[in-house]
């Protein structure tokens, strides 16, 4: 693995979507890194009514969960992966872009409370349609100072 402080932010610009097939198998960027707070946590669980304790109380946590701490869902983690997308992509002559789903995802270790969190993103496939370009991006979500990431996503877009 890349030491993480090493990394910078950075994001690929690209002039026409046709461009878009000189990065397959390559780094298409790296985010800012974003604090999840316990308030972030608790929207998301007052939003999604999954209020288990492992998320949401952190003096059970304490006494209970094997990190001390409580731990976002996975799902909110997931949720970022448009905000990953967008701050590491531009293609600037993209009438309409379309996420199209997922392919895979894996949760490979939990997000603790006032962790921070970045995604990197690269570009995975590249397959010309009728009217655009159908493409798929490996997300990882990286969890600042710990070498295992949060999630591993495939996500498919497409573009015109």
């Amino acid at each position: 693995m890349i030491k993480q402080d090493c990394v910078k932010s950075y994001k690929t610009e690209i002039t026409n979507l046709i461009d878009l097939k000189n990065y397959l198998g390559k780094e298409l960027g790296v985010s800012n890194w974003i604090k999840i707070t316990q308030n972030q946590i608790n929207n998301f669980a007052n939003t999604t009514k999954d209020l288990q304790w492992i998320h949401t109380d952190p003096e059970l946590c304490k006494i209970k969960s094997p990190y001390k701490k409580p731990i976002a869902h996975g799902f909110l983690i997931l949720s970022m992966a448009p905000k990953f997308c967008y701050e590491t992509l531009h293609i600037r002559n993209v009438k309409m872009g379309v996420n199209y789903g997922l392919d895979k995802v894996r949760f490979m270790n939990p997000t603790i409370v006032n962790s921070y969190i970045r995604g990197r993103v690269s570009l995975m496939t590249y397959e010309l349609t009728e009217k655009g370009i159908k493409y798929k991006m490996k997300l990882i979500t990286e969890i600042k100072n710990i070498d295992k990431p949060a999630c591993i996503a495939e996500l498919i877009a497409l573009s015109y």
